[in-house]
């Protein structure tokens, strides 16, 4: 294996940004990771989600039940080189129902951008989103999306942001606004103003920008006097009240650089995209259950899994186990142990993503996010290492709050849903249980939103050839149980209460209603009860 000096890994490191973009559905989250995309030359023409007659999708959403629907529905990864930054762009899915997708791809990366619709505000789920990115104190940059269209006031919309988050901010760009719309952005930091062209393709390609300084004689006939001392009042207003600039502040999650723009019309991406790359923090320590944390300078590799993707290409059926690299030096067909069994697994023909496109890669460095073809080996928190001593911490899980029958319109094809339920339930899509029976273990699935059993079916038939229905069951609670049999049976005797397996045989009772759970919570005296699969 090919050795570094720690000199020449430190600067690898540095050069690396992971990131994740949040927001509420509909705020635009999709439209901007195609522009970012679009400006760090991944791309030459970003698609169209909501576009009726464009041929074209968006380049995250690669899933055909993504394309039909028009969001996004798990998460893609997308890597690009850009002024000299390796890039990791974590897309996640905005939809509430997704929840446990999001929460664990925020876990891989080191910052996030927030996405706030300029009409909106802060909308309930960028609002959980951020209380995990605040639980992780993670750096949070804001881009105030939807520009080009009327919004609110955007001093309210600070004061808002700031009062309902806890969250300091600091405008690093300010809208302009003149009688024909939103024509650009003053940028505080180099005092000058950025004038957009607007193209005539609706944003598939990139705009010109006019960079004119502040104090420029010709500003008031570009912009007009009205605007022009609007601007001035308002900057004035932001020097002299606003939060300063402090990028200690800024890496404790304490304090974010707001940036105003339009991703559908491109306006403000590229000033957005270059200070970001700039300010945004390199690879950071993760934290371990034992032991001090994982610095990236490590030598010795470490990485964990957080996430797994079954068929992203349909025609081998291959399944793919994303790995964030944590510290040192990973290569190509390098032997690491898996700290869950202890087993040694080679990582041979490791690879790279845009969304579904990838490319097979020789070596990867703290930051990254590599493929991994797995044969059933590895599961989403899963931690590997050269010797097997690291067990990454933070990784969430929840109990499903939806359960719902499977019944399978062709018996004949019950293999082929076992072998979907059992992948898919590996990957996180769902989660998947098993009613003893007569006839045998009947499957019942769980989930966190009703939107995940959409997908389950969608993929179950397409992928899997296993076309079949569900049977919703009353019951809204979960939690795993250690004990004797005989005393969990006692348990789950009458109504409102349900016994399952797991795929580990763990013994789970679902529950009608809240006074089910707490009756048998406080009438369980010697078992042990779990919210999530111990």
């Amino acid at each position: 294996m090919k050795t570094l000096t720690p000199d020449a890994l430190a600067k690898l490191i540095a050069r690396r940004r992971t990131f994740a973009i949040i927001s509420h559905p509909d705020a635009g989250k999709t439209t901007l990771t195609e522009k970012l995309l679009l400006y760090g030359g991944a791309i030459h023409l970003a698609g169209s989600v909501k576009a009726r007659r464009a041929a074209r999708h968006a380049t995250s959403d690669w899933m055909a039940l993504e394309q039909q629907r028009g969001i996004s529905v798990t998460s893609s990864v997308m890597q690009f080189e850009y002024l000299g930054y390796q890039v990791n762009l974590l897309d996640t899915p905005g939809h509430a129902d997704f929840s446990e997708d999001t929460y664990r791809t925020l876990v891989a990366a080191d910052s996030a951008v927030m996405l706030l619709d300029n009409r909106r505000g802060v909308e309930e789920r960028t609002r959980q989103l951020f209380d995990v990115c605040k639980m992780r104190q993670m750096p949070i940059f804001s881009f105030v999306n939807k520009c080009d269209r009327p919004g609110g006031d955007p001093l309210q919309l600070i004061g808002d942001v700031e009062a309902d988050l806890g969250l300091g901010i600091h405008p690093v760009t300010w809208p302009i606004t003149t009688g024909s719309g939103f024509v650009g952005v003053a940028d505080r930091r180099r005092k000058e103003v950025l004038m957009f062209d607007r193209g005539k393709d609706h944003g598939a390609s990139l705009v010109q920008i006019r960079r004119i300084p502040l104090d420029d004689g010709t500003l008031a006939d570009v912009i007009g006097s009205d605007a022009l001392a609007t601007l001035r009042n308002e900057l004035d207003l932001l020097d002299a009240a606003g939060h300063p600039w402090d990028e200690e502040a800024i890496r404790a999650g304490t304090l974010s650089p707001m940036f105003f723009g339009s991703a559908l019309t491109n306006f403000g991406v590229e000033p957005f995209l270059h200070d970001f790359l700039e300010v945004a923090p390199g690879p950071l320590p993760r934290q371990v259950e034992d032991g001090d944390d994982v610095q990236p300078t490590d030598p010795e590799f470490t990485g964990f899994v957080f996430k797994i993707q079954a068929n992203m290409d349909p025609k081998h059926r291959d399944r793919i186990a994303f790995v964030r690299v944590c510290s040192g030096r990973f290569e190509a067909g390098m032997t690491v142990t898996l700290a869950r069994t202890k087993k040694t697994l080679r990582l041979a023909q490791p690879q790279q993503f845009l969304a579904r496109e990838r490319v097979e890669i020789e070596e990867a460095f703290p930051g990254d996010v590599i493929g991994i073809l797995d044969r059933g080996n590895l599961r989403v928190s899963d931690s590997i290492s050269l010797k097997g001593d690291v067990v990454f911490s933070g990784i969430p899980r929840f109990a499903p709050s939806h359960f719902s029958r499977v019944v399978i319109a062709d018996p004949l094809r019950r293999k082929h849903l076992d072998t979907g339920l059992r992948q898919l339930g590996e990957e996180g899509a769902v989660q998947v249980f098993y009613q003893d029976s007569i006839a045998g273990p009947v499957p019942i699935v769980g989930a966190v939103g009703l939107l995940q059993f959409d997908v389950l079916m969608f993929r179950l038939e397409n992928e899997y050839g296993a076309p079949c229905r569900l049977e919703p069951l009353p019951f809204r609670h979960a939690r795993w149980v250690r004990g004797s049999d005989e005393a969990i049976e006692q348990l789950v005797e009458g109504r409102a209460r349900m016994r399952l397996f797991d795929a580990k045989q763990q013994s789970i009772i679902l529950f009608e209603d809240e006074w089910a759970l707490r009756h048998t919570l406080n009438k369980g005296e010697g078992l042990e009860f779990f919210e999530a699969s111990p």
